[in-house]
């Protein structure tokens, strides 16, 4: 126990008040502020998120797959969802700050990997650093966060320089995503993009033409299918047409202006509609908006006579044919072909300049049958056998006007020529089967029995053998012997033949026979046997005719 003394040696403790801030505080502070810092720099720099529906996520990992533009990260994969209806995957990906101006309705994206198709190669660098999804920018559209991503990577990306163009077709064809485009033989562009009308009777085809051929389109260019080989059998022969090999492999379209009287008109705009035609015929070939339909009506065959034939006025194509068909008439018990043709009028002009369709006007249609102006059929191709319709004149045309069969004009037509030839035979062998041939022949009959009466005695009988037989060894000899004295012989031979129809005048049945006669027929036929005899020797030695009968003695 202590002391007084001992207890008032003690030290007295002083109280001393603290300051309110201590330095112990400050590094807390300091990592406060640096961390709030840091969560709002973060904050301020993070892009929007967004999500993207696509098939399946084959490839891709969430906290790991990259969203690029050029190559450049610009986001991140976070979270990988399938959907509801199990129909898709929702992808949801963190974008980096300034994205959201590039995110309207008409933003694209798709996952890029190594894809090998017939048209292209592409995703070759995902080999190595894995899938990705690529993104489409456009600023032109409405704000959107909800995106569906395509299933096959765009052809041609909005960055591209160019413009697009659309066709219109009745079917796709062989074309397909990324099939060239060409100008005269030149690659010019692609095709982007095809869908089927909602009506479902045509087909919407998408192009891009780069620049600076995109100025190559007026409005009034035509395109055309250049896939594979156009091989074509019609009335003009064969038509081969082909653009390139990769067309012909792949699919391509062609285009150009045609080079008329027409001005080639304003340079076409984007999305602007244009037919697709199926050749470079089609493509190049006038479009007339007045057509007139006639029909025509054949009797004889019309084969090789086909729809879309053409009709021909001069030499030059002013319609086609669009309809044959085969017609029987119970009454008259006969079979007509009414042929149905199109003809377009304004392919001709009228030459003092007056504005009207030549064949449109009923009159001058009059005039010119009156003229003659008929249809005929004619052959266009001797390969093919394909016929065409001509309109031409025949003067020697029956006369015809200008008449009306179930609602359409009928212009009058006439035969072939091979069936004019026909017909002109079969009119001969009429004439022929109307001669009286067989009362002719009973007459000549009487005639030959009344001569053969008169000349019934043995040596007349003999002469006249003899003479039949001379004749024809005359004939013989013509026949054999050379150039230098056929014609000789062949005078004899015809005197003979006359001399032969003077006896048959005197042995008629009003002239008597005499002795005179029947000598002279058998100096005939002395005649005739010594020529036998000089023909068998010419047989022998036909070197005589140069050297003579003595030429061989020496």
């Amino acid at each position: 126990m202590l002391s007084e003394r001992d207890t008032s040696a003690l030290p007295e403790a002083q109280v001393v008040k603290a300051d309110r801030l201590s330095l112990v505080w400050l590094l807390p502070i300091l990592a406060l502020i640096v961390g709030g810092w840091l969560a709002y720099k973060t904050w301020s720099e993070q892009g929007p998120t967004i999500s993207i529906s696509f098939k399946d996520a084959s490839g891709l990992q969430a906290g790991k797959t990259k969203v690029k533009f050029k190559d450049v990260n610009i986001g991140q994969v976070t979270a990988i969802h399938v959907t509801e209806d199990l129909q898709a995957v929702k992808i949801t990906a963190q974008l980096t700050s300034g994205s959201e101006r590039y995110l309207t309705d008409q933003t694209r994206f798709w996952v890029a990997r190594p894809r090998i198709t017939a048209s292209r190669v592409s995703g070759l660098e995902t080999l190595l650093s894995g899938a990705y999804i690529a993104i489409d920018p456009v600023t032109d559209g409405k704000p959107s966060r909800q995106f569906k991503g395509l299933p096959e990577p765009p052809v041609i990306t909005t960055d591209e320089p160019g413009t697009r163009f659309r066709l219109r077709s009745q079917t796709l064809g062989s074309l397909n995503l990324g099939s060239p485009v060409y100008y005269r033989h030149i690659q010019v562009g692609q095709v982007v993009n095809y869908a089927l009308d909602a009506d479902g009777d045509a087909v919407t085809i998408d192009i891009f033409i780069t620049k600076p051929h995109d100025r190559l389109v007026f409005v009034n260019t035509r395109f055309w299918n250049a896939s594979g080989i156009d091989l074509s059998l019609t009335a003009d022969g064969v038509n081969l047409d082909t653009e390139s090999l990769v067309s012909v492999l792949l699919g391509g379209i062609a285009f150009d202006t045609p080079d008329t009287l027409e001005t080639k008109g304003a340079p076409a705009t984007a999305d602007e509609f244009f037919p697709l035609y199926a050749s470079r015929a089609d493509a190049h070939e006038r479009i007339y908006l007045n057509k007139q339909r006639y029909l025509m009506v054949f009797t004889g065959s019309v084969r090789g006579l086909s729809v879309g034939a053409p009709v021909v006025l001069q030499g030059i194509q002013i319609g086609q044919v669009l309809d044959i068909q085969l017609r029987f008439d119970p009454g008259q018990l006969a079979f007509s072909i009414p042929v149905l043709i199109e003809i377009e009028p304004e392919r001709i002009t009228v030459a003092d300049g007056v504005e009207k369709a030549l064949v449109n006007d009923p009159d001058l249609l009059n005039n010119l049958i009156a003229a003659g102006m008929r249809g005929q059929l004619k052959t266009g191709s001797l390969l093919t056998g394909q016929l065409y319709v001509d309109l031409d004149f025949h003067q020697d045309a029956p006369d015809a006007v200008l008449r009306e069969q179930n609602g359409y004009r009928v212009l009058p037509t006439v035969p072939a020529p091979i069936e004019e030839v026909t017909t002109k035979v079969k009119n001969i062998l009429t004439k022929i089967d109307a001669l009286p041939l067989a009362k002719i022949g009973d007459d000549l009959s009487s005639i030959l029995g009344s001569t053969r009466g008169l000349v019934d005695s043995t040596e007349t009988k003999q002469a006249l053998k003899e003479l039949e037989q001379a004749i024809t060894d005359l004939t013989s000899i013509a026949n054999q012997l050379n150039s230098r004295i056929a014609p000789e012989l062949t005078t004899i031979l015809g005197q003979s033949r006359a001399m032969v129809a003077n006896i048959n005048e005197l042995i008629g049945a009003e002239a008597p026979l005499s002795v005179e006669s029947v000598r002279t027929i058998r100096d005939i036929g002395a005649a005739a046997r010594s020529i036998r005899t000089f023909a068998d020797y010419l047989d022998r030695h036909p070197e005589a005719l140069i050297r003579g009968k003595g030429g061989m003695q020496r």
